[in-house]
């Protein structure tokens, strides 16, 4: 797809990097097949082509509008449109620009932008797990719309205190310990299990993605490089001592993190170093093969059928498929994936079902109806965005996959 950039994008490396994607689009339309919003909505305009153009339109000087802002929100970022791709066209680099461009020339309503700030700023915040806590105590009584978001209260469980040779670095994350900091110690524990020691940097805190994700862009590369200064000693240390790799438990901040090189490719001070965090990135599920082999004979897996619902972040973000269910079976597990739709978006896309309730509400029905045709007793996933969502719809427990491996641990 040939593109005129308007003068004042020509000498921007945003305007040449939308242009290199853009070159690579043919305009095949496979991308619309695989597109949530475009199977929900119907409009050319609410999937991946649609929006391409509106991109390219304002990369050619069209001024954009209101209505070209509302397309671009109602992108989930779920890449599943990356997958279908035959052309290799970076979609979710494409949107960030095309967004950060539109959201500085379209100012929105002020009870909108309130909204985004909140959760900008909340999220990440360290008064997040006291409010987080405070709404636990009170769930009972909180309306449906709010009860949604707010999790029973999970019991963290006991972190290990082994000191072991191999040690891996794992990111807590900025939401995940408040709502269900079991994943968190449950991963901890398998990989001690292995012989492995995660390690916290205690300065690290959200990988950046709320922020950027909601046209921050700047405040989401500050606490990407905030991240970098934390774990930096451990990835620096003498011989034999560093961390061997960076694990991601929350696919969502998987995606991110391994793209910290590219967000900051023209950060003098920090592109080098970005680029050795991203390629220290490991998803937890990409240590299973190694896990599976040390932990066989040791885990008691239990015969009630299990679900695997693979987040967007895992399997489109990252493009790890099939993993999960493969190992988790090898070592005993009852667990398949959806027969339909196991490709497709659950709706929760981070701050995506606070800010699109109803198309979010609609995805996540749609997907707990494939999965339910499974019969599980538990159904299990990736990611605490799509866990908090689809146990919002469902009376079966919804789990990551560690906390289930960790139980079984004999």
């Amino acid at each position: 797809m040939q593109t005129n950039l308007a003068p004042e994008f020509k000498n921007t490396a945003e305007g040449q990097q939308a242009e290199a994607i853009l070159r690579k689009c043919v305009h095949c339309g496979f991308c619309t097949a695989t597109c949530p919003t475009y199977q929900l909505l119907g409009d050319e305009l609410d999937g991946p082509r649609g929006r391409i153009y509106l991109i390219k339109q304002v990369l050619e000087g069209e001024v954009p509008t209101r209505k070209t802002q509302l397309h671009l929100d109602r992108c989930l970022t779920c890449r599943n449109c990356e997958t279908t791709c035959p052309s290799g066209v970076q979609y979710g680099h494409l949107v960030d620009i095309g967004r950060k461009l539109v959201d500085e020339r379209v100012p929105r309503p002020a009870a909108e932008g309130a909204m985004r700030w909140a959760l900008k700023e909340g999220l990440p915040s360290p008064l997040f797990a006291p409010a987080m806590k405070l709404g636990q105590a009170v769930r009972g009584l909180l309306p449906a719309s709010l009860k949604n978001k707010v999790p029973a209260r999970q019991a963290a469980g006991v972190w290990p205190q082994r000191e072991l040779a191999r040690k891996v670095l794992m990111l807590e994350g900025c939401v995940q310990p408040a709502m269900m900091p079991n994943i968190n110690a449950a991963t901890a524990r398998v990989l001690d299990a292995a012989g492995i020691q995660a390690v916290v940097a205690r300065n690290a805190g959200c990988c950046g993605a709320v922020k950027f994700h909601l046209n921050d862009q700047e405040g989401g590369k500050a606490e990407m490089r905030r991240n970098i200064d934390a774990w930096w000693p451990h990835v620096q240390a003498d011989e034999g001592q560093g961390v061997e790799a960076i694990v991601m438990n929350a696919s969502g901040c998987g995606v991110t993190v391994k793209e910290y090189g590219h967000h900051l490719q023209d950060d003098p001070a920090y592109a080098a170093k970005a680029a050795r965090i991203s390629e220290l990135t490991r998803d937890l599920s990409e240590l299973l093969p190694e896990l599976a082999d040390r932990l066989r004979g040791r885990v008691s897996a239990p015969a009630a059928p299990m679900v695997f619902h693979p987040p967007c972040t895992l399997q489109h973000g990252q493009q790890l498929r099939g993993g999960v269910e493969k190992y988790l079976g090898e070592l005993g597990f009852n667990v398949t994936v959806a027969r339909n739709e196991a490709h497709l978006c659950c709706g929760s896309a981070g701050t995506y079902s606070v800010l699109n309730p109803g198309i979010a509400f609609q995805l996540r029905d749609r997907k707990l109806e494939n999965l339910n045709e499974m019969a599980p007793e538990v159904i299990v996933s990736a990611n605490i965005g799509c866990i908090t969502h689809l146990q919002s719809g469902t009376a079966t427990p919804v789990r990551h996959w560690v906390e289930v491996l960790d139980d079984a641990l004999a």
